[in-house]
């Protein structure tokens, strides 16, 4: 039992956020990708190459993010009762699919040039690029962590991740440059590369569990289930919850329950309370979609994923003329 009502505004303020952030996330790696294309035309060096490839899958990712998000924004229709959300989680499937591409692209080149060392070369102006797309990651990450904090996007959570692993393997990156160019140890620079990809790869694993958690209809953590059977629990004319179960579609987490209320009470207070126990659940989580079935107390039936059969309804009491003709085959005549 639920009471229709249009999208909360927390929701509609948080597609926005994400809206902006994925278009800034794109605006980064456009400049990050000029940039490293110029270290990397300047020093030769691998580490720089490794970081420019990557920066080409952020782009990409960005990109895919940037349209997720307003695909997942769309309101439900016909053919998607649920919305649209769970095409956040699709964007980060495709997200560590990139980035898992990259590791083993850097991963392989690093080998190579193990065995194959080249000099790194205009060390300093690839050091300096090197400077500034830390600072500039760091900037990024440093706002797609405050809007992670409006909207619990996963579509930016898996941006996010992929930046933060940048900033990172930046820094790495950056020791391998200084080593190849000043310290003329060239094999250094070839194993900061290698460092980066297994950095990259164990970042994509996480991001990929996250995005499988979504798709497979994981249950939100045990913190927010207990604080949902509290604020139920807080109206003493519930006597109980069963059946809750619980999920996220992108940013809306859809929970459903079943409630023990007294039997002898009228259709109306039973909606009154239902309707009353939503809203405590709303001022929780306020992009929430609620489904609450309310049940006579005691005549519970015992929690199972087996849908109950339906009581058959009484027999009319009025009479119904029966139609001319022969009966209709139904179905399953």
């Amino acid at each position: 039992m639920t009471t229709p009502a249009p999208a909360p505004a927390p929701l509609e303020d948080a597609h926005l956020a994400t809206r902006r952030i994925t278009r800034l996330s794109v605006g980064v790696a456009v400049v990050l990708i000029a940039m490293k294309a110029f270290a990397l035309g300047a020093s030769g060096s691998v580490s720089i190459l490794a970081t420019l490839a990557d920066s080409v899958l952020d782009l990409a990712a960005s990109l895919t993010t940037f349209f997720a998000v307003r695909w997942a924004a769309a309101p439900a229709d016909e053919n998607h009762r649920y919305g649209h959300g769970k095409g956040e989680a699709l964007s980060a499937l495709v997200q560590a699919g990139l980035v898992f591409a990259s590791a083993l692209f850097i991963a392989w080149e690093g080998v190579q040039r193990i065995f194959d060392p080249r000099p790194v070369t205009s060390g300093w102006w690839a050091t300096g690029v090197v400077v500034a797309t830390i600072a500039i990651t760091a900037w990024l990450v440093w706002m797609q962590t405050r809007a992670l904090k409006k909207t619990g996007s996963l579509a930016v959570a898996g941006d996010r991740t992929h930046y933060a692993a940048d900033l990172a393997a930046n820094v790495v990156v950056l020791i391998g440059v200084i080593s190849g160019a000043f310290l003329g140890a060239p094999g250094l620079d070839a194993a900061a590369g290698i460092v980066v990809a297994v950095w990259l790869f164990w970042g994509a694993t996480g991001m990929l569990k996250a995005a499988a958690d979504h798709l497979l209809d994981r249950a939100v953590p045990e913190a927010d289930r207990v604080a949902i059977t509290q604020a139920v629990l807080a109206d003493p004319q519930v006597f109980g919850v069963h059946q809750l179960r619980t999920r996220m579609a992108g940013q809306v987490m859809m929970i459903q329950m079943h409630v023990d209320l007294d039997a002898h009470q009228t259709l109306d207070a039973a909606h009154a309370i239902v309707v009353a126990a939503e809203n405590r659940v709303l001022a929780l989580f306020p992009t929430a979609d609620i489904l609450i079935h309310a049940d006579p107390r005691g005549r519970t039936r015992p929690q199972t994923d087996v849908p109950a059969v339906a009581t058959p309804a009484p027999a009319q009491t009025e009479a119904v003329e029966a139609p001319t003709g022969p009966a209709p085959k139904g179905p399953w005549s």
